[in-house]
């Protein structure tokens, strides 16, 4: 876990990392906010219902915004483990103010939930963080998020997946490089910075089949895939809900 630690901190945790997220954020964002608007639509909520969710990996809190906007009594904790991109958040989430807490959060260290983080919350969202995750870590983390959500409560996940073999990995590249020819030469000639960002982006990037496997032996139940397009997915299942009493 210490070179996914040390690896991932020069990524988002440097001004340079943050800043290149930054000025690709607008054409990202674009490309995305369907999907996040998805992952709102998918929770169980009425538009004025009063919940709290979580939001782990929250960087700058595009899913967060997202998920307020929908829901206008709703209050969110974003945890994240790089200050940079909570402090580009707190400028991007002021329009929110008093309707979410930062809260600093290391993903990687198994079972080391901050006090700020309530028991149980409402929801729970992750969205383009859990391929950093080794499938250990992955395993864990779905069983720490099952201990904290309340009976009935959701967790959504919004990541890329790796491909389950050759055939479809060509697929996917075929298809990418229609939608932008610069992406061949891209992937043949990057940078060394390029280069760096894309084997931590993939270090740990496995198929899907086993991540809903995962889902499934922590406990949750619906598990499903409710939207996948190429190596892009939106999976996730329910904490079942308290049993009636008498039933």
């Amino acid at each position: 876990m210490v070179d996914d630690e040390d690896t991932n901190a020069a990524v988002w945790k440097t001004d340079i990392g943050v800043n290149f997220w930054k000025s690709t954020a607008d054409d990202r964002e674009r490309r995305r906010a369907g999907h996040r608007v998805l992952m709102a639509e998918l929770l169980p909520f009425a538009a004025a219902e009063p919940f709290t969710f979580l939001d782990l990996g929250a960087g700058t809190g595009a899913a967060a915004r997202t998920i307020l906007d929908h829901f206008t009594a709703a209050r969110a904790i974003l945890a994240d483990f790089s200050p940079q991109m909570m402090a580009q958040g707190v400028v991007e989430l002021a329009p929110y103010e008093g309707r979410y807490t930062y809260v600093e959060f290391d993903m990687t260290r198994p079972g080391d939930w901050p006090g700020q983080i309530p028991a149980p919350v409402d929801a729970v969202i992750s969205s383009l963080c859990v391929h950093h995750l080794n499938d250990g870590r992955k395993q864990t983390l779905f069983a720490e998020i099952f201990e904290r959500l309340a009976p009935g409560g959701w967790y959504l996940n919004y990541d890329p997946v790796a491909p389950p073999d050759p055939v479809v990995e060509e697929a996917w590249l075929r298809a990418g490089d229609r939608r932008d020819p610069a992406a061949a030469d891209k992937r043949a000639h990057p940078t060394p910075e390029e280069q760096f960002r894309y084997e931590n982006h993939v270090r740990y990037m496995i198929p899907l089949d086993p991540q809903v496997a995962f889902l499934r032996a922590a406990g949750f139940e619906g598990v499903d895939v409710f939207w996948k397009e190429l190596d892009f997915v939106i999976y996730g299942g329910r904490r079942p809900a308290a049993a009636t009493p008498g039933a």
